[in-house]
């Protein structure tokens, strides 16, 4: 008898079908892109470059219904700034019918190489979190055409 109680107890306050009972239910996807050629979000992306601006958060929910979706990109671990830095902190409330949220972030210049997070909330819930890198682009030293000869003298010789 006691048995059959907890069962109906345990029953009773499991979530009911198509209730959200966590974060995996709220949010289908969120991935992180870069600009794509048309200035939108492009592809998912999971590093970026010091000159990638902006870079797009995209967040997309399991539910077209109204909710508060909210980006917070914070420091991890960059060079002169503290951990846990919010660098960009941005929100946007859906309407129903919406189920994309596009947010995107841009510094004053460029990013600062390092690494970041970007915390996701819908409804003030943390739901997500991604952590990415931003490094340096990497610089091609050009060459000239001109190759020196060994044993050539430092200026041009004078010519008959």
């Amino acid at each position: 008898m006691l048995y059959s109680l907890i069962l109906i107890l345990a029953a009773s306050i499991m979530p009911a079908a198509g209730q959200i009972s966590g974060p995996d239910d709220i949010v289908d996807e969120v991935y992180l892109a870069k600009a794509g050629v048309d200035g939108l979000a492009g592809e998912s992306a999971t590093e970026f470059l010091t000159t990638d601006i902006p870079i797009f958060c995209v967040v997309k929910l399991t539910m077209a219904e109204a909710a508060t979706v909210r980006m917070n990109l914070v420091v991890v671990d960059v060079a002169g700034v503290k951990a846990e830095t919010r660098v960009v902190s941005t929100s946007y409330v859906t309407k129903n019918g919406e189920d994309r949220v596009n947010f995107s972030g841009r510094p004053k210049g460029n990013w600062v190489a390092g690494r970041y997070r970007a915390d996701i909330f819908v409804d003030d819930k943390l739901v997500r979190s991604l952590e990415f890198p931003i490094t340096q682009p990497v610089t091609k030293v050009k060459a000239n055409g001109f190759v020196r000869v060994k044993n050539s003298p430092d200026r041009p010789r004078k010519r008959n």
